[in-house]
């Protein structure tokens, strides 16, 4: 893999300070989505200035789809949890859910990121107790890790359930077909894929200008998207259901635009995408 295939390490890293900003500023709100009482410690002051620079950017409504797909995230990974006990997120940064969620006894919650992201958290939240069994993994996911994830006890005969939140916008479409790729190569039937992603009619618009300048001025500059994003999985043998963001973003009081069917084609949008194998 070249070095232009491959994720910017300190930049990657830093949008996880941003994301954790914008969970703590919504957990201060009266009608929060979702409460993340780590958020602001693990956002710090960098993350704070980070998010000051964003609004200043492209306004506050860039903020909004990782709002609502934290909630999203959080709602699906509790549904599929019950009859799982392994859960996989890749690319964790600065996400807390091992800590803030009711999950299930038994649960175990691997976290694959970059050794400095892991080291990094591992010394915020020293102080805390996650509530699952959590198993911190540092890998570079341009690489092979399968490997690595397996000799940390990952259980590659028990379904369980993956998560990759804002991740894929970051990899050039041969390394989001390779992690694809070696996700399902570790899932046996029972499994549960969770993933979001930018449309490319959103990518290619005016109204993401602002955005994706900004992102590759930091150097993360996005690279990736498809309005066809039940197919990354689907081609390998998973069923999927598609949502537009908005939908759950109207329900919640938390988007700009109505949502608009799904059939209709050249629509801005982003997607989630709950698969199971």
């Amino acid at each position: 893999m070249t070095d232009s295939e491959r994720i910017p390490g300190q930049a990657v890293a830093d949008t996880g300070t941003l994301v954790a900003a914008i969970r703590a500023e919504e957990t201060r709100r009266p009608d929060r989505l979702f409460s993340d009482p780590f958020a602001e410690k693990l956002a710090g002051q960098h993350g704070r200035r980070l998010l000051a620079e964003a609004v200043a950017a492209s306004g506050d409504k860039s903020t909004l789809q990782i709002v609502v797909r934290t909630r999203f995230w959080d709602e699906a990974l509790l549904r599929a949890v019950p009859p799982v006990r392994q859960v996989v997120i890749l690319a964790a940064g600065l996400d807390a859910r091992a800590y803030r969620l009711p999950w299930p006894e038994d649960t175990t919650v691997f976290e694959l990121d970059q050794p400095a992201v892991v080291t990094a958290k591992a010394e915020t939240l020293a102080g805390d107790a996650p509530r699952c069994r959590r198993v911190a993994v540092g890998v570079d996911l341009t690489q092979d890790w399968t490997d690595t994830l397996r000799s940390n006890g990952f259980d590659s005969t028990q379904p369980s359930v993956w998560l990759m939140e804002g991740l894929l916008q970051y990899l050039d479409e041969a390394a989001v077909h390779t992690l694809f790729e070696r996700v399902d190569a570790l899932s046996v039937p029972g499994s549960v894929l969770l993933y979001d992603i930018v449309g490319k009619a959103l990518l290619d618009s005016v109204m993401l200008a602002a955005v994706r300048e900004q992102m590759s001025r930091n150097g993360a500059p996005w690279l990736f998207g498809t309005d066809a994003p039940a197919q990354l999985c689907e081609r390998l043998g998973w069923s999927a259901v598609v949502t537009d963001v908005a939908e759950p973003g109207n329900q919640w009081n938390r988007w700009f635009a109505p949502a608009v069917p799904l059939e209709v084609p050249g629509v801005p949008r982003g997607y989630f995408v709950t698969a199971t194998k």
